[in-house]
């Protein structure tokens, strides 16, 4: 193997890593149900809604993994304790889920908002809270912030080798958002409620079980403890 098929495969790799890492704790098909509240099954807002959601989303895991690390060194903040606390938030967010039915306060609030919004307000308010903290909440930026760390920008060049990784990567994830959310309630329709209810307790185990390994891997690592 050359030396530039070398690169080449690391680069794909980490392309990889990013949508394989943030997908499963962004979760979107357990915001499926707000969001289909918000576009009231109006397959124009739909495409509107989950297009900006898509670009906010790749805004916010750019931003955090390129300058995440410098804001944390600001601070004096550890990388070990924010993938503790992020690991913390995401396994709160899964019990909340898990233990969570149709009168989950949060959700409900943010559904009610969106119903009492047009289109063009939809569009505009899409940030908060179908973007963060629905979308890419706290959990979603501390793994941004960890994965932005795992590149070398020690210089220039690295440094656009690592931003051309996180905007690829963003990108695929942005990607699979808009087609969920774009196709939500025709996917939340064929599941019907009881489907629907089975997967989002699914998923929700399978965040919460995330959320425990970030917390493990960062308490690891602020005891030393090698895995």
């Amino acid at each position: 193997m050359t030396y530039a098929d070398s690169h080449l495969l690391s680069f794909l790799k980490d392309l990889a890593l990013i949508p394989m890492t943030l997908l499963p704790i962004i979760n979107p098909l357990s915001s499926a149900p707000v969001f289909v509240a918000a576009i009231r099954r109006n397959p124009q807002s739909a495409t509107r809604l989950a297009r900006q959601i898509a670009i906010n989303s790749w805004f916010v895991i750019v931003t955090s993994m390129l300058i995440g690390t410098y804001v944390l060194q600001i601070f004096g903040i550890s990388l070990p304790t924010v993938r503790l606390a992020g690991g913390l938030l995401v396994a709160a967010a899964a019990w909340r889920m898990l233990g969570s039915n149709d009168e989950d306060e949060m959700r409900n609030a943010a559904a009610d908002e969106a119903r009492a919004l047009t289109n063009q307000q939809i569009v505009s308010r899409s940030f908060f809270p179908m973007t963060f903290p629905l979308t890419t909440g706290p959990g979603t930026i501390a793994a941004a912030i960890a994965l932005g760390t795992e590149f070398p920008m020690t210089s220039p060049a690295l440094y656009l080798a690592g931003a051309a990784v996180s905007a690829g990567g963003a990108t695929l994830v942005a990607i699979v958002l808009y087609y969920i959310f774009k196709n939500a309630a025709a996917v939340l329709g064929k599941l019907g409620p009881v489907g629907t209810m089975v997967m989002v307790r699914l998923m929700s185990f399978i965040l919460l079980c995330i959320g425990i390994q970030i917390m493990w891997n960062g308490w690891a690592e602020l005891n030393g403890i090698k895995g």
